[in-house]
């Protein structure tokens, strides 16, 4: 970057997006900060693991300078895949090789952490949720945050996720229920106290699907397992049927009986679980999802292409962040770069998208959908 003096660059979101963007710029010698709501990096779950593919997530990993270490912290055996029907049957699978790296899983918190770890101290700033965009559409840019306080940026980076407010400058979209709702059920110290679940989920994912509903679940490192309980229902589907969140027993009832013609083995994904359940209805923005040019702002990751989990959301967040940040690094100014990052970035994810849109129901089809590529839980 040419430009003097240096842009301001905020970036709004610490997922793998926003980390990897910032630490791409630092590589290149520029400077960014990034604001996130969160009190620290410890103030939430992060979720469970992902699968980072060679053709996106791990081309942003060697442009940041993190590939060998991710491949130390990853679990190539998290590829095995395991296909049942709801009788228990195994109609698919997949054992991968002992040099297999196309897509190793790593847990969300890892790569959390090796990417924080990787930036210089200071830059991210905790405990500032943006409450708006504003300024004139050529800049400076102000942030408003919900404490109070304004900045000023010369860039606003979008890495905020599913609910962005960073992108309401720029589009009016907002995300549509998908009709497919999740429930995470958590499962620890799975080796010694559910032995049964460990054998059945092997060391990477197992799935099964009677066509209106469905279970995947997927080891995580440290001994623990995660259930996603799919299902197609109301998105508020436990309060309609006059229960609450915390109700964990009224719901597992719910459920048992939803799924009482499964086999008894598969049925302890959803009875034997520690701790409450988490609601997860899966949302997705409109498609295509494009805007107009703005010289100071833009999106990336589910900011700008929210798509249901099916193995692509982190990896292309992480692709986005580092062409963003190789098109800041390589042009003379911010308007350059958001133009050359967008004319690659939205015709890619428009692409994605439309092979991806109402595919969240694949999740509960008979026909074996390919759960093996469903590792962006």
């Amino acid at each position: 970057m040419h430009t003097t003096p240096a842009p301001r660059i905020a970036i709004i979101g610490a997922g793998p997006g926003g980390l990897t963007c910032a630490r791409i710029l630092q590589r290149h010698g520029i400077t960014a900060a990034i604001y996130d709501r969160d009190a620290g990096p410890a103030a939430r779950d992060q979720g469970g693991t992902l699968d980072l593919h060679a053709d996106n997530g791990q081309i942003a990993l060697r442009e940041a300078g993190l590939l060998d270490e991710f491949f130390e912290l990853a679990r190539p055996e998290g590829q095995e895949m395991r296909q049942l029907n709801p009788a228990g049957t195994m109609l698919f699978h997949h054992v991968p090789e002992q040099d297999e790296r196309f897509k190793p899983e790593i847990d969300r918190g890892l790569l959390r952490d090796l990417l924080l770890n990787s930036l210089q101290p200071g830059t991210v700033r905790w405990g500032h949720a943006l409450h708006a965009v504003g300024g004139p559409a050529d800049g400076p840019r102000h942030l408003h945050f919900t404490d109070g306080t304004t900045i000023e940026a010369d860039l606003v980076i979008g890495a905020d996720g599913a609910w962005s407010k960073v992108r309401r400058a720029v589009s009016q979209a907002t995300p549509l229920y998908t009709g497919v709702s999740f429930l995470e059920a958590w499962f620890h110290d799975v080796e010694t106290r559910h032995p049964d679940i460990a054998e059945l989920v092997g060391q990477g994912g197992a799935a099964a699907a009677d066509g209106e509903r469905g279970l995947f679940a997927q080891r995580n490192g440290g001994d623990h397992i995660r259930v996603y309980i799919i299902q197609r229902a109301p998105a508020d589907w436990i309060i309609a049927d006059g229960l609450t969140p915390e109700a964990t027993e009224d719901i597992r009832a719910l459920l048992l009986e939803r799924y009482k013609d499964w086999s008894p083995r598969l049925r302890r994904l959803i009875a034997d679980n520690d701790g409450a359940y988490v609601d997860r209805p899966i949302f997705a923005l409109p498609v295509p999802h494009v805007w107009e040019h703005n010289p100071t702002v833009t999106l990336l990751g589910d900011a700008a292409h929210l798509m249901p989990p099916l193995g692509v959301g982190v990896n292309l967040a992480m692709l986005d962040a580092s062409e963003l940040a190789l098109a800041i690094a390589h042009h003379d100014t911010i308007d350059e770069a958001i133009h050359a990052y967008e004319k690659t970035m939205l015709p890619r994810s428009t692409e994605t998208a439309q092979l991806l849109d109402g595919a969240a129901e694949e999740l509960l089809s008979t026909e074996l959908p390919d759960f093996a590529t469903a590792g962006d839980l």
